[in-house]
């Protein structure tokens, strides 16, 4: 359409230091005064915000901040994130947080559920015994004092096990009501108890968020998949040892992550990262990165020293496929690496 504005292609926000120089930034930081520098730092985040036309939302504010940073050097960064640390009031962390309670609790309920079934079978265990004995004391009639004092001892525990058995069954339906609660919570949960990452659901809706902002500000994004290798799994036997290996991942990928990249665990020990804001070519820079580090990372199984290698599949996320055929296209990515004799990653794009 005659007049019309042409829509600006968002360029990739790790390669942005290139255009801010075109942009007016008030100052160079320094590290002699971190309240002051933090203000011009913020205003640099905003001119680069501004030069990529995207509005200034607390969420995009924040995604930048991030990314920009890692061109600062260590002892800004260091400053800043001490910063962030003492006022950071992260609801998300709050609803992990609440999660984890929630199932320790009841975890606990069925602990105290279990330790009361253990109780009425000794109980009963307890009256069988005392029949057995009134029984044997019945052979002899000498001792006929002995067995009415068994007799009422045994009425006694008979009346105590009746009580026990009712509370048993209150217990159980008490128990019963509250796993129907926490299943309906684990079905909103977000928090995967088991990697201490994001949960498959929470990654699906979050790229879901992506494409809705992706078709509107036409950026580019990511997403990642990894898995231990294949080759590695094959020459483990040990499930406990395997499950060990899947978790240091876990913790390596968390540590490398940015504020701004969702980290979670897809299911049977592949997990995802999805990374905002950036393009394959950075997406592979990324995956470059994670590569060297798991397999900087040696694990130890008894005696042997095992090298850690992890297999990485890429794609892009754009508006014209669903979530699902993202996700299909990221896993397709990784047996893609898996034929390569060179790389532990690879891409795989699909059909614009």
């Amino acid at each position: 359409m005659a007049g019309s504005l042409k829509r600006r292609s968002r360029r990739n926000i790790d390669n942005i230091a290139d255009d801010l120089q075109k942009v007016p930034v008030i100052k160079t930081l320094n590290d002699t005064n971190v309240s002051s520098d933090i203000e011009i730092y913020a205003k640099e985040v905003l001119n680069a915000l501004i030069a990529d036309s995207l509005p200034p939302t607390p969420n995009n504010f924040s995604l930048y901040f991030d990314r920009l940073l890692e061109d600062k050097s260590e002892n800004m960064r260091k400053q800043i994130h001490e910063m962030l640390e003492l006022e950071e009031s992260n609801d998300t962390e709050t609803t992990i947080e609440l999660e984890k309670s929630l199932k320790q609790g009841f975890s606990s309920i069925k602990n105290i559920l279990n330790t009361t079934a253990n109780l009425y079978k000794n109980m009963s265990l307890m009256t069988k015994i005392l029949e057995k004995r009134k029984e044997e004391l019945a052979k002899d009639p000498e001792i006929s004092e002995a067995i009415g004092i068994v007799s009422v001892l045994e009425g006694d525990v008979s009346k105590l096990n009746s009580i026990l058995k009712t509370q048993s069954v209150q217990m159980k339906s008490s128990y019963d009501a509250t796993a129907k609660i926490v299943k309906s919570v684990e079905n909103e949960t977000i928090f995967d108890n088991k990697f201490g990452v994001y949960n498959k659901r929470y990654l699906l809706t979050k790229i879901e968020q992506e494409i809705e902002l992706i078709s509107k500000f036409n950026h580019h994004s990511s997403l990642i998949m990894i898995e231990l290798s294949k080759t590695l799994k094959q020459n483990i036997t040990n499930e406990k040892a395997l499950t060990l290996m899947t978790r240091t991942i876990a913790r390596l990928l968390l540590k490398t992550s940015r504020r701004s990249d969702i980290v979670a665990h897809y299911g049977n020990g592949v997990f995802a990262m999805l990374l905002k804001h950036t393009d394959i070519p950075s997406a592979k820079k990324a995956s470059e990165r994670l590569c060297d580090l798991v397999s900087n990372s040696n694990f130890f199984l008894a005696d042997r020293e095992i090298q850690l290698r992890i297999s990485i599949g890429i794609t892009d996320i754009d508006t014209r496929h669903s979530v699902e055929e993202i996700v299909v296209s990221a896993m397709n990515a990784i047996e893609k690496a898996y034929e390569s004799k060179k790389l532990d990653y690879a891409v795989s794009l699909r059909a614009k």
